[in-house]
């Protein structure tokens, strides 16, 4: 079993920055593929960005050039860089892990854009 805890959410104005940071508890997290989704009011959960083990990422068409997704091994943590955010990007965020048929996720943290 494994615990995400997402931090970092919270009230920015447009063309502003966020870092969501997420904590995985237990021994394996290098093995986890982990990804940030994002759910909007009245919208399906969709990937924003996603970095496997081996440190290949990929992204949203929307958040590609803005928002960068690193990872820290032997901190079990995974943030997600996010600049020039735009109104369109509020949403709650949600921390992800995956590995094989595994899948865990955080409590989500909300982000809002707006001046």
């Amino acid at each position: 079993q494994v615990q995400l805890v997402e931090s970092g959410g919270g009230l920015v104005q447009p063309g502003g920055s966020l870092r969501l940071s997420c904590a995985a508890s237990g021994s394996r997290f290098s093995l986890y593929t982990m990804g940030w989704y994002r759910q909007a009011p009245g919208k399906q959960r969709e990937l924003v960005a996603r970095i496997t083990s081996g440190g290949n990422s990929i992204y949203a068409d929307s958040a590609l050039g803005r928002f960068t997704i690193a990872r820290d091994n032997p901190k079990n943590t995974v943030a997600l860089q996010m600049n020039s955010l735009k109104p369109e990007d509020t949403a709650v965020y949600y921390c992800n892990a995956a590995y094989w048929t595994e899948q865990y996720w955080g409590q989500g943290t909300q982000v809002t854009v707006s001046s």
